[in-house]
């Protein structure tokens, strides 16, 4: 009697070579996946800066100490919201170093936004990430099934994203994702804490 097996079980499953090929997309196909998520898409940010915020209009405010104004209608903020009051889960740990860069002070305002659609921001000292031995590595786990690690240049522009389904790597991710949501405090009792 023969079995079928789909191919994707034979990827994800079957031994794999120890140079795997990059399923690399680009920023479009990128964007695609959080329209097409089901339950989760959890993001853990690594960097100091985001060459992306300091184009924006309001990270020009931010650095001039003006309160920024932030626009709830976009594209992203659309989707995320949909997804949001959907029932699906968006959440990020965003790792802090002390003192924060501007960059980093930049995206604990920029958290206001993120929890008016929504998501649930959290924060983490570079130290303690240290300590649990966070990866220095930028992704989305949609639904507990595909990483997005977020690939950048020198100048920190995002320029592509890796897409990972290997279950062994998956879970490697969730268990990142795990450690640092345990560890985390909410985004606002983070800027209260003395010292951060």
């Amino acid at each position: 009697m023969a079995v079928v097996v789909p191919r994707e079980l034979l990827t994800d499953w079957t031994p794999k070579d120890k140079t795997r090929q990059a399923r690399i997309v680009g920023l479009d196909a990128f964007g695609e996946l959080f329209e097409n998520f089901q339950h989760t898409a959890w993001r853990l940010e690594t960097r100091r800066r985001y060459a992306s915020d300091e184009l924006t209009d309001t990270y020009a405010r931010f650095l001039r100490g003006e309160t920024p104004v932030w626009d709830l209608d976009t594209p992203w903020s659309r989707t995320i919201r949909e997804k949001t009051t959907g029932g699906a889960i968006v959440a990020r740990v965003r790792i802090v170093d002390a003192p924060p860069t501007d960059g980093q002070r930049y995206l604990t305002a920029h958290a206001e936004k993120n929890e008016a659609l929504g998501e649930d921001i959290r924060n983490l000292s570079r130290q303690d990430a240290e300590a649990l031995r966070l990866p220095a590595e930028d992704f989305w786990l949609f639904d507990s099934r595909l990483v997005a690690l977020l690939r950048f240049d020198g100048d920190d522009n995002l320029v592509d994203v890796e897409l990972i389904t290997e279950p062994a790597e998956v879970v490697r991710y969730a268990m990142v994702r795990d450690a640092a949501w345990h560890q985390a405090v909410p985004y606002r009792q983070f800027a209260a804490e003395p010292g951060e």
